[in-house]
């Protein structure tokens, strides 16, 4: 039985990957941060299947090194998956320290627990599309260069190029994905894309009458975490490490998404939608959409949820929800 170790295993991507894994028949630990409030909302239908053979978390943080390695040592995973982060991209400009302290630090001290423990295992970096910011090119592509527009970008680059320097130092295998916007029904609800869907819902339930969001023009190349957490596990199992980008080729604005779930359920999004400007950034990212081609090639990976499918499965499950 393999083993894996995933941090941010409570998250959207972390609970999708560690279903995937059991269901491969891998035992699976992830670390968890010692909170006041319990959530584990996302891992609660696994545990009735997986708990008392497959499934283990430990309280642990990625602001502990002393706390990882330890870890590692005891569990000698043979997949290591780092999706923990302070990931909110608007959220990242007003905890700058804390966001690079866990997404760009925690990512190096994960790449030297392994190091220094010894242990023989693969390594994988959830690196983001953000990092490419005022991009160079569209499409993008594994080579466009990085202009990262916020403290979360910036710590995703060094995390980044991290990976990409202990797998060249040290001989580990690191491998990089560069995940565009990803979404599901399990999405954190300040997230745009579950703030529209949980609004929807809301509105067409009776419940809420008005949704505030910032800017509308911004252009995101949407896919479903589900088949992206599939990605990571591919990048794993070839015989050598490399980095990968992971999208759909489409992209779509924020007035499209909120005009699709709105649609979606006989309603005018013109009638809901108000705009804050709280929600802007001091620095936008105007246009993301990613050339996969290279993960098509030699994973055999591409997208099959294409974005009405996923804003109207993200509605259909917030409105079973209420």
């Amino acid at each position: 039985m393999k083993k894996a170790f995933i941090t941010g295993i409570t998250g959207q991507d972390g609970s999708y990957l560690a279903e995937l894994l059991l269901e491969k028949g891998y035992e699976v630990h992830g670390i968890v941060r010692r909170t006041s409030i319990i959530v584990r909302s996302r891992l609660e239908h696994l545990f009735p299947k997986f708990k008392d053979k497959q499934l283990f978390l430990h309280y642990g943080d990625l602001c502990d090194g002393s706390n990882i390695s330890h870890l590692l040592y005891k569990i000698k995973p043979d997949e290591v998956y780092n999706l923990a982060a302070q990931s909110h991209v608007r959220i990242s400009f007003d905890i700058p320290l804390y966001t690079a302290d866990v997404t760009a630090l925690g990512a190096l001290r994960l790449l030297e627990a392994i190091r220094d423990t010894g242990i023989n295992t693969k390594f994988y970096q959830a690196s983001s599309s953000e990092m490419y910011g005022k991009v160079k090119q569209i499409p993008q592509n594994e080579d466009t260069p990085f202009h990262p527009r916020s403290p979360y970008a910036c710590a995703k680059v060094f995390a980044h190029h991290q990976t990409l320097n202990y797998r060249e130092s040290y001989g580990l295998f690191a491998c990089s994905g560069i995940l565009f916007n990803h979404e599901s029904p399990r999405r954190g609800e300040n997230f745009v894309t579950r703030k529209i869907t949980k609004a929807v819902a809301e509105i067409k339930k009776g419940s809420r009458d008005k949704i505030f969001l910032g800017n509308l023009d911004a252009k995101r190349d949407w896919g479903y975490a589900k088949e992206y957490v599939e990605a990571m596990w591919l990048m794993l199992q070839q015989e050598e490490p490399d980095d990968f980008l992971i999208a759909t080729g489409d992209n779509h604005s924020v007035q499209e998404f909120a005009e699709e779930a709105f649609g979606y359920v006989g309603l005018n999004w013109r009638d809901y939608v108000e705009f804050d400007e709280k929600f802007l950034r001091p620095a936008e990212v105007d246009e993301l959409v990613g050339d996969y081609s290279k993960a098509k090639k030699i994973l055999g990976w591409e997208p099959k949820i294409k974005f009405k499918d996923l804003v109207h499965l993200m509605v259909d499950a917030d409105l079973a929800e209420l």
